[in-house]
């Protein structure tokens, strides 16, 4: 890890049901070495700035956006949720991943999903230095990020997309996942990037990919968000998703955000979306805590 930086954030968290104006601090570990010396690829890490002792915080991964061939793990919706995050008690690790990107020549999926469970597995590896909750870890992503949580959040070892490593003695399931406008859809319609083949060329490596083939009863408890304005991914993505949970029989929730548009954070002009997804996250990474 390059650097840690501390930083002290004036927050208002009367809408949290917390104190109404009060000063929190969070530490920010950046440019974290969590793929292998030979990935590029970091996450940032967000961490409450104190921990009592002998509390352990869930955790969530962050998976930002960008069609799968862009984007950073800095961008502003990642650091609005991951200050968020570390200010409630959470740890918040906001990753970058492999992307296919247009100088690349070879294919990013399965491994641009590898690199979020991974993610996933450094976190209960690092449970003890980072005070963390080896059992309660979440994931949330916009976008393309919001595909890419809703699919470490539906798939199991059974699905054949877990990497064999690194940190292949530890889990990749998650507990909570929560996606922001991500495609579903796409993969029924257009021919993308990351596979380097067509649909026509490949049509189970999309249905693969599609979070709706992995719907089940046994997925962890999952929150949709979608704006009614969104001029990227259509409303009806999520719409498909939810249904696709609802008839597995998998606990969902599906939230349509009046007047959102696409890439929006926790904190849009529309609806001040902290209290949801805390809310959310609390019930299924901080039981019995």
């Amino acid at each position: 890890m390059k650097h840690i930086a501390l930083i002290t954030i004036v927050f208002t968290l009367a809408t949290c049901g917390l104190a109404a104006a009060a000063a929190e601090g969070v530490r920010i570990e950046k440019d974290v070495d969590y793929l292998g010396a030979d990935r590029k690829e970091k996450a940032d890490l967000y961490l409450p700035a104190e921990v009592p002792k002998g509390r352990r915080c869930p955790g969530v991964v962050i998976i930002h956006g960008g069609g799968w061939s862009g984007g950073d793990k800095g961008a502003a919706r990642e650091i609005n949720i991951g200050t968020t995050l570390a200010l409630n008690g959470y740890v918040g690790m906001s990753i970058n991943y492999v992307l296919a990107t247009k100088d690349s020549t070879t294919a990013t999926w399965p491994q641009n999903l590898h690199d979020c469970k991974t993610a996933v597995r450094w976190l209960r590896k690092n449970a003890e230095r980072l005070h963390l909750d080896p059992d309660h870890i979440g994931v949330i992503g916009g976008s393309a990020g919001g595909h890419l949580a809703a699919m470490v959040a539906v798939t199991s070892p059974e699905s054949g997309l877990d990497p064999a490593g690194p940190y292949g003695e530890f889990s990749c399931r998650v507990q909570a996942g929560v996606d922001l406008y991500g495609p579903t859809l796409w993969f029924a319609s257009r021919d993308l990037a990351m596979f380097r083949k067509k649909r026509s060329e490949a049509p189970e490596l999309y249905r693969q990919a599609t979070p709706m083939t992995h719907a089940n009863k046994n997925n962890p408890p999952i929150l949709i968000l979608h704006g009614t304005a969104d001029g990227t991914v259509p409303v009806a993505d999520s719409e498909a998703f939810a249904a696709a949970l609802k008839k597995a029989g998998a606990e969902h929730q599906l939230v349509i955000v009046e007047g959102g548009p696409h890439s929006f954070h926790l904190q849009p002009k529309q609806q001040d979306l902290r209290p949801l997804v805390l809310g959310f996250f609390d019930r299924n990474l901080k039981k019995g805590k």
